[in-house]
């Protein structure tokens, strides 16, 4: 059996070889797709892929990128906009990879969700709305990881971390046709560390807002029921989504974990068959507990 979706690449900050993985447990099922949702760290390789890159190079390239080229620690820009870092270098570097290309010059129909911290709704990007927008700026936009990246305007709107949206904005009908959407999330056992941002007067403004936002969003922690069908957990361990300073044994670990727990578990919710030549079995234990669960639940 052969299965239609639209994959949903959701959040993960600086943890993207899991998506990686996850693309590669795609293709080595089969599963057609025309169109791709990408959010924060999973924008960055949905808009890679999107563009018609290999997942091969796409591989090398967050293996051999350092991460921490990113991350700047100015408190100035912490003061004035809300961030450590501008993000204008990883733009610039989204930008290059993907040879300044817009949306409507994507291979694949790519949308990027980012969010309005201002009302807390989502705001999407894709050739239909954008079409002669810079898929880079789009990227840079959902990437905009509260506190380390600055907030960025765009018209009346602050962007941020399309990550912090509730689960209802991402699954929507995005081809039209109604082809089921399969959204898979990367959950860190140290994902909801305390931030001490108190006596910070500057940005006070903008905390509260994304307070604000993310209360309303609060239980993306627990799956809604009616989402859980459509829903895969990759489980990343103990990495960050903001670490910056991650090894290739790191990385090359989150891309086994979102392959081995994508290839396990896309069959059981979609009821393709899976080839057992192209397999390959999970071994440590969280991984396997993490499969079992969702096999439960299903």
């Amino acid at each position: 059996m052969t299965a239609r979706i639209v994959p949903i690449m959701a959040g993960g900050g600086t943890r993207l070889p899991a998506h990686i993985g996850i693309l590669t447990a795609l293709e080595a099922l089969n599963i057609e797709f025309d169109h791709i949702v990408g959010v924060s760290g999973g924008s960055i390789v949905a808009s890679l892929y999107a563009s018609g890159m290999s997942l091969s190079k796409i591989k090398d390239i967050a293996l051999s990128t350092e991460f921490s080229r990113f991350r700047e620690f100015s408190l100035f820009k912490l003061v004035r906009n809300g961030g450590l870092s501008s993000g204008d270098l990883f733009e610039q570097w989204v930008d290059e990879l993907l040879g300044g290309k817009t949306f409507k010059e994507m291979a694949l129909d790519l949308h990027v969700v980012a969010t309005d911290v201002k009302s807390g709704k989502p705001v999407i990007f894709d050739a239909q709305r954008t079409p002669d927008m810079k898929v880079s700026m789009a990227v840079r936009f959902s990437m905009s990881i509260p506190l380390v990246f600055s907030f960025k305007p765009f018209g009346k709107r602050i962007m941020v971390d399309g990550s912090i949206l509730s689960e209802d904005a991402l699954h929507r009908d995005w081809d039209l046709q109604g082809t089921p959407v399969l959204c898979f999330r990367l959950r860190g056992e140290q994902e909801y560390d305390d931030l001490n941002v108190s006596g910070i007067f500057p940005i006070f403004n903008y905390v509260t807002l994304l307070i604000r936002t993310f209360m309303t969003t609060i239980s993306r922690e627990y799956i809604n029921e009616a989402f859980w069908h459509n829903t895969i957990i990759i489980n990343t361990g103990d990495t960050s989504a903001v670490d910056f300073n991650m090894t290739n044994e790191q990385k090359q670990r989150l891309f086994d974990v979102g392959y081995n727990t994508a290839l396990e578990v896309i069959p059981i919710k979609t009821g393709v068959t899976i080839n057992r030549e192209t397999k390959t079995v999970a071994t440590k234990s969280n991984e396997l507990e993490n499969i079992s669960k969702q096999t439960v639940n299903t």
